[in-house]
């Protein structure tokens, strides 16, 4: 099996270097594999791969209901004792 990702099926890419004379010289980019024991399989995955696998999955929490035409926020009430008066200072 070659240097490819067993997840996405990600390969190499290939590449040119060039010199001061413009001369373009072809490489070839590997990408970035990592060995990763997943339910008892040895695979190759790619390392953008092992993040997504890590990452929890998400949650669709329900939307608050729109405003209809003509309804307004209503404004925040602030309370008593939010702006308290400068402390004295005892001498």
């Amino acid at each position: 099996m070659g240097k490819k990702c067993d997840l996405c099926k990600r390969v190499a890419t290939k590449g040119a270097s060039r010199s001061h004379s413009k001369i373009k010289t072809l490489k070839r980019q590997g990408i970035n594999l990592q060995t990763k024991m997943i339910d008892g399989m040895k695979l190759k995955l790619c390392t953008s791969c092992l993040r997504t696998i890590d990452k929890p999955k998400r949650v669709k929490t329900p939307r608050k209901p729109a405003l209809k035409a003509g309804e307004k926020i209503a404004p925040k009430i602030k309370k008593a004792g939010a702006k308290s008066a400068p402390k004295k200072i005892k001498k």
